[in-house]
């Protein structure tokens, strides 16, 4: 089984070690102790609520679609030239990047600050863990 340390599971939340700990007192995270009696967060309870901390917004166009992946947020950023864009979003604690024609761009008047929907539609999605071979 794997386990975190507060500082380790702060980093992976993407919040303070002082918000861990809080969590681990109110019993929102349970935590164990090791042999050097630091706390012990399992990796399974870290999974769990890094969901529940990874809530988007409602998708304001959600309808019946094939794709599952969808991620609401705002633009960040427009990168455009006469032929193609590069559209920059930010998704929670996701940026998400797409390529798309500067005529897309326009017709759906996107701009930095307007809120959009990265729709993935992938056949392939590569996971990777740590080398921890070493």
């Amino acid at each position: 089984m794997t386990h975190f340390r507060i500082a380790e599971a702060a980093t992976l939340l993407g919040v303070s070690d002082d918000t861990v700990r809080r969590w681990v007192d109110s019993g929102l995270l349970r935590a164990g102790w090791d042999s050097a009696g630091r706390r012990l967060i399992d990796g399974a309870d870290l999974a769990a609520r890094a969901v529940q901390n990874a809530r988007t917004p409602d998708d304001p166009g959600a309808g019946t679609s094939s794709a599952r992946n969808r991620f609401v947020g705002l633009v960040t950023a427009i990168t455009a030239d006469t032929v193609i864009a590069q559209v920059e979003l930010q998704c929670g604690p996701h940026r998400v990047v797409s390529l798309m024609s500067s005529e897309a761009v326009r017709e759906l008047g996107l701009h930095v600050g307007a809120l959009a929907v990265a729709v993935v539609k992938a056949t392939t999605v590569v996971v990777e863990t740590p080398d921890t071979r070493r």
